[in-house]
């Protein structure tokens, strides 16, 4: 539900969100509809001389939205499903996140390599139902807890753009098996710097560096696990020009899951809240894996653009000038960049394809 407040600019907090556009004299967009303001916007608008602004709080329920019927016929008529996406059932859910639980508190037990398998084959049937080659990160969530979700949504991912890749079966079912185990080594890591509520010191982050090599020696005492498995967990934080750790290995050292790993590793801890760190937007996320060209390899990146969904067809979007629209096509290789319809225009903003879109993004 969405409440609009017209309230004064020197009591808007950082975080709020303004229900108004900022125009200049020249009909330029220069604060968009639904931006979120932080303190330099907030004294923009007091430098600017606007004393009082609109602020939306809640949010939209996007059954409620009213869609113009010219808008609806325009929809009807362009809408082009999303690839198939992988899906977890609840009851798939809940196994895997108490497996994945299992493992990382019980690295001794017999049933170890069971238990992986297991949850990598529920993870592999996920994706084989449906011939799934895409995966919605906002749907993926197994746990609250850090780690765990962390783990399942790294191995899915990973699997995700394993076979976009064009990996071989055998070898998306051996990285998902590396992206369930890549963090198993932090339960080595002491509690007190695995669990700190604050960034860590450079002797702490030392620390932490090693918990790859941990997993990796773990992992090693178990005859079922591939060596391709072990380099994945070992090399995950390497990075191609070798900036990287645990051993500043570069490009032709770097196992092929490793690659897939480091992408996905990034990107699902970006966009996740930490005690620490507040998460960074899927858009901002996707920018900042755009701009690491220099420690990713490219190949990857490319993979994993096509086969993340930020913005599901039929999600409901603000753009940069003001108008809600309603995403009807993803764009392949644009994953910031859907085909979209305004909901009261009617218009079509292929904001991928359409040079005369360039100056229009989703907010």
């Amino acid at each position: 539900m969405i409440k609009r407040t017209f309230v004064r600019t020197r009591s808007v907090k950082e975080g709020m969100k303004i229900d108004q556009a900022i125009i200049d004299r020249m009909g330029r967009i220069l604060i968009a509809r639904g931006a979120v303001l932080n303190d330099y916007l907030i004294d923009s608008l007091l430098k600017l001389g606007i004393t009082s602004i609109y602020i939306r709080e809640g949010e939209e329920d996007p059954e409620d939205i009213e869609i113009s019927p010219l808008a609806q016929s325009v929809i009807e008529k362009v809408r082009v499903d999303d690839h198939a996406k992988v899906k977890l059932s609840e009851s798939v859910k809940q196994r895997v996140a108490q497996g994945i639980q299992y493992l990382y508190n019980n690295t001794e037990s017999q049933d170890f390599t069971d238990t992986t398998n297991n949850i990598a084959n529920d993870l592999m049937r996920a994706i084989s139902d449906n011939d799934a080659i895409a995966v919605d990160i906002g749907a993926l969530k197994i746990s609250d807890e850090y780690t765990f979700k962390h783990s399942v949504d790294v191995a899915t991912m990973s699997m995700i753009v394993a076979k976009q890749h064009g990996l071989k079966e055998n070898q998306i079912f051996e990285i998902g098996v590396a992206g369930l185990l890549h963090d198993l080594g932090k339960s080595k890591i002491p509690n007190e710097i695995l669990n700190k509520p604050a960034r860590l010191t450079e002797e702490e982050f030392e620390v932490m560096k090693q918990h790859s090599v941990y997993g990796y020696k773990i992992l090693k005492e178990k005859d079922s696990v591939s060596n391709q498995v072990l380099l994945g967990v070992l090399q995950h934080h390497e990075k191609v020009n070798g900036a990287g750790y645990p051993m500043g290995v570069s490009d032709k050292q770097m196992h092929p899951f490793a690659k897939i790993l480091s992408v996905v590793d990034i990107y699902d801890a970006l966009v996740t809240a930490r005690p620490y760190k507040k998460a960074f937007s899927q858009r901002d996320a996707v920018e900042m894996i755009m701009s690491m060209t220099q420690e990713l390899d490219w190949a990857v990146m490319k993979s994993f653009m096509e086969s993340m969904i930020l913005y599901p067809v039929d999600s409901i979007v603000q753009l940069s000038n003001g108008e809600q629209a309603k995403v009807v096509e993803n764009n392949s290789g644009y994953i910031l960049r859907p085909k979209v319809v305004g909901i009261e225009s009617g218009k079509i903003y292929d904001l991928g394809k359409d040079m005369k879109c360039n100056n229009i993004i989703i907010l």
